[in-house]
C-alpha cells in the first residue's frame, strides 16, 4: 500500500529548530495531516531559574502556527532523567564516557514517542528532522513489516545522522519518516528562507549531548564549571584548526565540527595543563566482526564480538559506540567495553623503541638544564 493512503497522519517531533520546521512544511506539502510536537526531556528550571528550554518550545509553537498545524507538547522529564540522565551519570563514574545522543534516541525520541502518538492521536507513525533515510523510502511506500525496514545514511554525508540512531528498534524504524533524507542541509536552510520561516531558518545548529531541543552539553556543563577558552590542535599536523571554551565541555571520541572545514574532527586527546584539544579526521574503516568464541585471543562471556579494523584508529573509547556500516546502510551499533592494544604496545615500527629513546633524550637534557641552572646560582652567590 501507499504510504499517504495507509499513514495519513504524521506525528511529528518538534525542536523548534530549522530542520523540524522543513520537515513539517515537506510532509505538509505532500498533503499529510501533521501535528507538531515538543518533547520536554529535561526539567529546565533549575537552581539559577534559567529556561533556555522554553526559547525551543516557543519556536516550535511559532512554527506549527505558521504552517497551520497542531501544536502539542509531551512531557518525557522522568523517563529522560531514569533512562538518559542517570545512564550518563553512571557510565563517568564507571570510568566510560558515554554517549547520551544515543541512548536519548533509543530510550525516549522514538519507541515512547511513537507509543504517545498511537495513545494520543490515533498515529502509526512518527517523524523526525533527523538527515537519515530508510529502506521504505521517506513516504514509506515500500512499507513491509515481514521484510523490515533498513537504516540508511542520508544524502548529506557531512550531516548524517544514522550514527547517532543506530540503536533504535526495529519497530520504531518501520514506522518513521525522515523527510530530510534526501536533502543537504543549505537547501533545507533555503526552503526555510523560501517559506518565511525567518525565526528558525538561520537558528544554530545544536550540537553535543542533547537534552532538550537545542540545548546542548556545552551549554549545560557551562553553569556549573567556568569557561577556559582553547585551541583544538590537528593531531597530525600539529596546527591550530580552531578554537573551544574549556575542555571540560568536551569528551574524547566526541564529534566536532569545526568550520571551516567540511569534514568533522573528533576528539582525540584532551590536555589539561595547556588547555588544549587534539582533534583527527576518522574516517570509516573497514573491519572484521567475530564472534568472541571463535577468536583464539578473546574468550570473555560478556562480550559478543571483537572488531578487527583495517587500520589503526585513534581515541577508540571505552562508553562510546562503534557504529556499523554495509554500504550506506547502518547495519548496528555494540557499546565499546575496552580498545585492543596500541600501536604502542605492539612497538609497530619500532614506534615504542623511539618514543623511549625521545624520552630518554629529553630526560637527559632536562637533567642537564637543571645542572646548569644550579651552577649559575651557586656562582651568583659566591659573587655576592
Amino acid at each position: 500500500m501507499g504510504g499517504i493512503t495507509r499513514f495519513s497522519r504524521v506525528v511529528l517531533g518538534m525542536s523548534g529548530g530549522v530542520d523540524s520546521a522543513v520537515s513539517a512544511l515537506l510532509l505538509k506539502r505532500k498533503g499529510y495531516e501533521v501535528i507538531g510536537v515538543f518533547m520536554r526531556n529535561w526539567d529546565e528550571k533549575d537552581e539559577k531559574g534559567q529556561c533556555t528550554g522554553d526559547v525551543d518550545a516557543e519556536d516550535a509553537e511559532w512554527v506549527c502556527r505558521r504552517l497551520d498545524i497542531p501544536f502539542r507538547e509531551v512531557n518525557f522529564v522522568k523517563e529522560y532523567w531514569n533512562d538518559v540522565f542517570m545512564y550518563m551519570i553512571e557510565e563517568y563514574k564507571a570510568g566510560f564516557t558515554p554517549n547520551p545522543d544515543i541512548m536519548c534516541n533509543k530510550k525516549i525520541k522514538f519507541s515512547p514517542f511513537l507509543q504517545y502518538a498511537k495513545d494520543n492521536f490515533n498515529s502509526e507513525v512518527i517523524a523526525t528532522g533527523h538527515y537519515a533515510r530508510t529502506s521504505y523510502d521517506d513516504d514509506l511506500k515500500n512499507y513491509d513489516p515481514k521484510k523490515g525496514a533498513r537504516l540508511l545514511q542520508g544524502i548529506d554525508r557531512l550531516k548524517d545522522q544514522t550514527f547517532f540512531l543506530s540503536q533504535i528498534s526495529q519497530n520504531s524504524l518501520q514506522h518513521t519518516m525522515f523527510p530530510l533524507g534526501d536533502y543537504n542541509k543549505d537547501v533545507v536552510r533555503k526552503i526555510a528562507e523560501s517559506a518565511n520561516l525567518d525565526r528558525v531558518a538561520k537558528k544554530r545548529d545544536s550540537t553535543g549531548i542533547c537534552f532538550i531541543g537545542s540545548r546542548n552539553f556545552q551549554e549545560f556543563i557551562s553553569q556549573y564549571i567556568e569557561d577556559k577558552p582553547g585551541n583544538f590542535i590537528d593531531l597530525d599536523s600539529r596546527e591550530v584548526v580552531g578554537t573551544h571554551r574549556g575542555i571540560h565541555q568536551w569528551t574524547v571520541g566526541q564529534r566536532c565540527n569545526i568550520g571551516p572545514f567540511p569534514q568533522p574532527y573528533f576528539v582525540a586527546e584532551k590536555h589539561p595543563e595547556a588547555n588544549n584539544i587534539y582533534v583527527n579526521t576518522s574516517p570509516l574503516v573497514s573491519c572484521v566482526l567475530t564472534p568472541h568464541t571463535r577468536n583464539p585471543w578473546h574468550h570473555s562471556p560478556t562480550q559478543n564480538m571483537v572488531v578487527s579494523l583495517a587500520h589503526p584508529l585513534r581515541a577508540v573509547t571505552p562508553g562510546q559506540y562503534a557504529v556499523f556500516y554495509l554500504g550506506d546502510e547502518c547495519i548496528g551499533s555494540a557499546r565499546i567495553l575496552r580498545p585492543g592494544p596500541s600501536l604502542y604496545a605492539l612497538n609497530i615500527n619500532d614506534c615504542r623503541t623511539f618514543i623511549l629513546k625521545e624520552r630518554e633524550r629529553q630526560s637527559s637534557h632536562s637533567y642537564i638544564d637543571k645542572n646548569r641552572g644550579r651552577n649559575v646560582k651557586k656562582q651568583e652567590s659566591t659573587e655576592d
